[in-house]
């Protein structure tokens, strides 16, 4: 159940990371990120609530419990937190979509938010098995070729300006990855107790940075047009259905186990750039998917 949970919100964080790159493409970072996350807040909540009334509760799960009932404020507290750093994670990813290469940022966020989460599950006593280790470091790999760059022009750039560019994106990575893995943590820790409350806190956090950070930059999001806007918040409601998925992930199984096959999401980010777009794929990026299938099912074995 686990590794079905964990590829359901892989799939869903990689199509709400490609619609979200659409829209920064059309509109600033910041006007997006106001769209994207309060998007997803209303969306969790709303279903929340819906958990609340007589004879629903039973129908959508008894892990809606009421943010009373849901760990108390140590479990607010944390799932506030998650939102706070996924946020600041979204800052720094959109930003490096903008100033550098996608190629660059993505891998090394990914496996950023892979690793650091990981290391303290094994550090807390999480142990995995040969076969999930196996898996897991051929799922590392599978990141990095499925976010290779697109073949054509990059290939042809200056050599000093794409060194610089890289630069930039490994600093944005970096910065990027930390924000998700400490989301994953932190979500984690407040998803023992219920689901949709905890992620409904995490979002409402995640939503007053982002229009904390709208308003401080004077950016007004309801602005936009051209269905950048729609884009942006079928975007955030896809993430918050990310969210539930990889909450459930962590319950069902090994924490370490959900968080590398999550992941995998850049496959469907490229994917989706093939099927919508028209990118083409290079041969790193089709071996990549075949490795993270082959991981996937070492992981599961």
């Amino acid at each position: 159940m686990v590794t079905i949970l964990a590829l359901a919100a892989a799939v869903l964080y990689g199509t709400a990371d490609f619609l979200g790159g659409v829209a920064s493409r059309r509109a600033s970072v910041f006007a997006v990120l106001a769209l994207t996350v309060p998007a997803g807040a209303a969306v969790v909540i709303v279903v929340a609530l819906l958990g609340e009334a007589p004879g629903l509760g039973s129908l959508l799960g008894h892990g809606l419990a009421s943010p009373a009932s849901a760990g108390g404020w140590a479990a607010a507290g944390w799932a506030a937190l998650s939102g706070i750093c996924g946020a600041a994670g979204l800052v720094a990813f959109y930003a490096g979509f903008a100033a550098a290469p996608i190629s660059t940022v993505a891998p090394v966020a990914a496996l950023v938010s892979t690793v650091l989460p990981v290391g303290i599950a094994v550090a807390g006593g999480e142990r995995l098995t040969s076969h999930m280790v196996a898996g897991g470091l051929i799922c590392l790999a599978a990141i990095v070729l499925v976010s290779a760059p697109p073949a054509g022009r990059a290939d042809r750039d200056d050599p000093g300006a794409r060194a610089a560019g890289r630069r930039r994106g490994l600093g944005y990575g970096v910065a990027a990855g930390a924000g998700f893995g400490l989301f994953f943590l932190c979500l984690k820790n407040a998803g023992q107790s219920g689901v949709l409350w905890p992620v409904a806190i995490s979002r409402t956090a995640g939503t007053l940075v982002a229009v904390g950070i709208a308003l401080a930059t004077g950016t007004r999001p309801w602005r936009e047009g051209g269905g950048t806007g729609v884009i942006a918040l079928v975007s955030g409601a896809v993430d918050a259905a990310a969210n539930v998925c990889y909450v459930l992930a962590t319950r069902a199984g090994l924490f370490g186990l959900a968080v590398v096959i999550t992941s995998l999401y850049p496959g469907m980010t490229v994917l989706l750039a093939r099927w919508v777009l028209g990118e083409r794929m290079r041969w790193l990026q089709r071996d990549g998917l075949l490795l993270a299938a082959v991981g996937v099912v070492l992981v599961a074995a």
